[in-house]
């Protein structure tokens, strides 16, 4: 494990700390334990098991359909992974619009079950009073605007939030309510760099960027684009970091060439009997 994976577990005001310090926060999404082990090795600050599993891990066709009870089982899974960053658990559509209480009895079961340190909520407007309520019971919020997917129809496809004065403001005055809330971080999805900017300047809470510019707080990617495992276009705002589809299609391609062709198993990877056992176990055979 790497020094920074065996340090102490980060807390909240840690990310106060980095913000003062522009000391930029890392965070990753992250599904399963064997990724959040990856994550906390590599030494990265927060993790978030996101929506974005309904598509990357589920096979559904976009987050919505994503219930609480399989965010949940992820959650967990990525909680026995982790030591030091922070785990952030995405409230899916659904669990948190219709009232306070609904919100509140949501996030709860997250932080209870599934150990989460924050909950994320999408949008301005009636989520600015759910996190609100969800702060108000205790519970550290993670805000997002711009680019929101639970909505992604009403704001017109997968597009770039912000890009006329007008839509900036809203983006940039649904982060402030969202603070005013008790909102403990937020995060800017697929907006320009010069709104990220100014939005930082006013917001006294970190700003993490997911395809919002080198001026955030923070950045986020999904576990499967940034290492090429998603099959599907990459948003332009994704750098790949490796290619992990490309390499296990090779290898399983491989090993179902060597089992077709008895190149495996090869006597290496199997075990073996002593031969007088062998003819022992051939005499009691032949004895019945």
């Amino acid at each position: 494990m790497s020094a920074q994976g065996a340090a102490r577990p980060l807390a909240l005001g840690d990310l106060a700390t980095k913000k003062d310090a522009r000391d930029p926060i890392v965070m990753v999404t992250a599904y399963d334990h064997p990724s959040a082990q990856i994550a906390e090795q590599a030494g990265v600050d927060m993790v978030l098991v996101g929506d974005s599993a309904a598509m990357t891990v589920l096979g559904y066709p976009s987050t919505v359909p994503v219930t609480i009870d399989e965010m949940l089982m992820l959650t967990k899974a990525v909680r026995r992974g982790l030591s030091r960053a922070l785990l952030v658990g995405d409230l899916p559509f659904g669990s948190y619009e219709a009232s306070d209480s609904l919100a509140v009895q949501t996030a709860q079961r997250f932080v209870k079950e599934a150990g989460c340190d924050l909950v994320k909520i999408e949008r301005g407007g009636t989520t600015v009073e759910r996190a609100r309520a969800i702060a108000a019971a205790g519970i550290p919020v993670v805000g997002h605007v711009g680019l929101t997917p639970q909505s992604v129809t009403a704001l017109g496809g997968y597009r770039a939030q912000g890009r006329t004065a007008e839509a900036a403001l809203a983006v940039i005055d649904d982060a402030l309510a969202l603070q005013e809330a008790g909102c403990a971080l937020i995060v800017v999805e697929a907006v320009p760099s010069e709104v990220t900017a100014l939005l930082v300047e006013r917001l006294r809470i970190p700003v993490i960027g997911i395809g919002a510019g080198a001026d955030a707080d923070g950045q986020v990617l999904v576990w499967h684009d940034l290492l090429g495992i998603y099959d599907g276009p990459a948003a332009k705002f994704v750098k790949r970091y490796a290619d992990v589809r490309a390499a296990s299609l090779a290898g399983v391609a491989e090993y179902a060439r060597e089992v077709r062709s008895g190149a495996y198993p090869a006597p290496e990877h199997g075990y073996g009997m002593p031969a007088d056992e062998v003819e022992k176990l051939k005499e009691l055979l032949a004895g019945r």
